[in-house]
């Protein structure tokens, strides 16, 4: 019975430390973090179905990749952004999103990005 009870009690421990483990290193974690310090972060899977998020000045963004042909190969041709929270646009300039266009594109070079509005329209101005 003793060893059953050890047994089950390293098991409760492995599994509360594996559980520590993985939300200390989640990307959610790291985008906060990096949204409070009001830091570049993109995070991006690279597969074409998964959405990327990034956060910038502490605004987030979300973008959506969409595959076509380019350059005689499939690749991302076309990326959606739009602001998770309008409120936390506030302050941001020109400047910003032309960085954050650039660093996008340094991952996805055959992309044309769209910004939805109220960035749209700001940067058309």
């Amino acid at each position: 019975m003793i060893w059953l009870l050890r047994f089950v009690l390293l098991f409760f421990l492995f599994f509360l430390f594996s559980y520590v483990l993985k939300s200390l290193f989640t990307s959610k974690r790291k985008l906060e973090a990096a949204r409070k310090h009001k830091r570049f972060l993109l995070i991006d899977d690279q597969d074409v179905r998964k959405n990327f998020l990034l956060t910038y000045k502490g605004a987030i963004f979300a973008g959506e990749k969409y595959m076509g042909p380019a350059d005689n190969t499939f690749d991302v041709v076309s990326i959606i952004i739009s602001p998770e929270n309008t409120v936390s646009l506030k302050g941001l300039v020109k400047d910003d999103f032309f960085y954050m266009d650039k660093k996008i594109l340094e991952c996805y070079p055959n992309a044309k990005i769209h910004w939805k509005s109220p960035v749209k329209e700001f940067l058309q101005d």
